[in-house]
């Protein structure tokens, strides 16, 4: 990792508490994350991979935003003071670190990426012996280690470079089998999938591939890598449309999440994606429990339970999630915004490309097109999953003013995570992200009509908070 650009003077400081958030570290560069947190980042996460793994190991990856390159090579400065042994396998998707973690028995690592979030913004994502790094630990990495820049107590790690992508492009393949020609059409847009997407593609059988905006890019010129948000779903839309192709795939910045889009061009949502990808495992696992978030649909829930399996409502957050797979032992469980982590013949993370190739795999069985196949399930009224941007101090208690009034109501409210109000209808949600300066909302209804009411209720609701938000479709 060299670049004569470079600086390898950096010093320690604390960290800005609202780059601390519940999942990762994420924050707006040189404002509240700099290369000095990444370097502090590596004094502090470094040791404990030096106190608290067996081989004192980690990886380090970084996506294609452009400031990632600068802070990998800071995180590995401050890695390697703390005497740990460092392997970087360069640009690459969070799920590429997250295999090397396991493929090299390693059980460290940091991702350096914004996922989603805006350009202007990074972070950086942490696995400890091979479990998420997350919540209190991550609060805790604020005061858990003294470090003196005089002391001369830590001794040199060491630094390695590792091309592992043949070796990533072999697992997610295996076992998949396309069963009949289907024509695909793919979007990376722009994000770091790009580095592995070609050499997918070059050895998936039985496939016509359309491939756009799969050079990595940090300017992100094509739109925003955000699968949630219709509008960046538009071009894939075209190009199915165009080109007459059985299904779109789409994935954010770091790869790991997935839209898809059906044959028709329509949005299909993770949470009734999903369906098709629990009925497969229905096959295999009786009662299997299947986690899904708050803001998923009531159809998910209900037919699920048709198929013989167990779904099971969680917080929102891929890493409570994942945790929550190893404790129910579950197979597969996901959530809205795309993040869908198997443990049935894999490593129970989030790999939006394995997604993708099993949820293939699924529809070239299928005598259906995709469009025909979701029909047999119930139609119903939703927005999208909805964020808009709030006063990173006001957001976690606007949603408990909202839930104070709600519980004075006679109304049917779930406190899982944030509000979700139901009734025979439908039901509507408010939460506070753990990712960014924002609400997000949902809601999902039997009609247009009472959809129309729920997201009144949203914006009546946020009202009463100060929070004045219309919804815009």
């Amino acid at each position: 990792m060299e670049d004569s650009n470079l600086s390898n003077e950096y010093k320690i400081i604390k960290f800005d508490d609202e780059i601390l958030r519940e999942y990762d570290i994420r924050g707006i560069v040189n404002k509240n994350l700099t290369v000095d947190t990444a370097f502090t980042l590596g004094i502090k996460f470094g040791n404990i991979v030096f106190n608290e793994t067996p081989n004192k190991r980690i990886v380090v990856g970084y996506d294609g935003r452009l400031t990632s390159f600068s802070l990998a090579h800071a995180l590995i400065q401050g890695l390697i003071q703390s005497s740990v042994s460092v392997t970087t396998i360069g640009l690459c998707p969070t799920p590429m670190l997250y295999f090397a973690i396991h493929h090299l028995n390693i059980g460290a690592g940091i991702m350096v990426t914004g996922s989603h979030n805006p350009s202007e913004y990074n972070g950086f994502k942490m696995v400890l012996n091979n479990e998420p790094f997350y919540s209190k630990k991550i609060k805790d990495l604020q005061n858990n280690y003294k470090y003196d820049s005089d002391e001369k107590k830590m001794s040199n790690g060491t630094l390695s470079e590792l091309n592992i992508l043949d070796e990533y492009v072999k697992r997610i393949l295996k076992d998949i089998k396309i069963n009949k020609k289907l024509k695909i059409a793919w979007d990376p847009g722009n994000g770091s999938t790009g580095v592995t997407i070609k050499k997918v593609l070059s050895k998936l059988e039985n496939s016509e591939n359309i491939l756009i905006n799969d050079e990595v890019d940090g300017n992100f010129p094509n739109h925003h890598p955000d699968p949630t948000v219709p509008k960046n779903l538009v071009q894939i839309q075209k190009i199915v449309k165009d080109n007459y192709c059985d299904v779109g795939l789409a994935f954010d910045g770091d790869g790991d999440r997935l839209g898809i889009v059906d044959n028709k061009s329509n949005i299909i949502w993770a949470d009734r994606y999903m369906i098709i990808l629990a009925e497969e495992i229905s096959k295999y696992y009786k009662n299997a429990p299947i986690i899904m978030d708050v803001k998923s649909s009531n159809v998910f829930f209900e037919e699920v339970i048709k198929m013989g399996c167990k779904p099971v409502m969680s917080k929102t957050g891929h890493s409570i999630i994942k945790d929550k797979m190893k404790e129910l032992n579950s197979p597969l469980s996901g959530e809205m915004s795309g993040h869908i982590m198997y443990k049935d013949n894999f490593y129970g993370y989030d790999d939006a490309m394995y997604v993708a190739l099993r949820f293939l795999q699924i529809l070239s069985n299928k005598n259906q097109s995709l469009s025909k196949i979701m029909e047999q399930y119930p139609k119903t009224y939703s927005t999208p999953e909805t964020r808009f941007e709030v006063d990173e101090k006001r957001k976690f208690s606007i949603v408990q003013e909202i839930s104070n009034r709600l519980s004075r109501k006679n109304v049917k409210v779930l406190n899982i995570d944030g509000v979700r109000v139901e009734n025979e209808n439908g039901w509507w949600a408010i939460r506070a992200s753990n990712t960014q300066n924002a609400l997000t909302v949902r809601a999902e209804a039997l009609s247009s009509a009472i959809l129309k009411e729920m997201k009144q209720n949203i914006e009546k609701e946020l009202k009463q908070s100060g929070i004045d938000f219309k919804f815009s479709f």
